[in-house]
């Protein structure tokens, strides 16, 4: 049976990106689902709240931090 790989957390390294006009913090990233949580925030008013994103749609400057090997 194949081992669950814990979630990262990456809240301490700070990592933010502006996609569609949104900011995006990056809080955790789950390796086993290929996905991360995100704080999106809209122009810096309105929070919008945690959301789940699927890795493979962060830009590629962004994957590089993250590194998921």
């Amino acid at each position: 049976m194949a081992k669950k790989k814990k979630s990262v957390e990456l809240s301490d390294k700070n990592i933010n990106f502006e996609m569609d006009k949104q900011s995006i913090k990056i809080i955790r990233f789950h390796p086993t689902s290929m996905e991360v949580d995100v704080i999106v925030n809209n122009n810096g008013k309105l929070k919008m709240g945690m959301q789940t994103l699927p890795f493979a749609h962060l830009p590629k400057n962004i994957k590089k931090l993250i590194k998921p090997n």
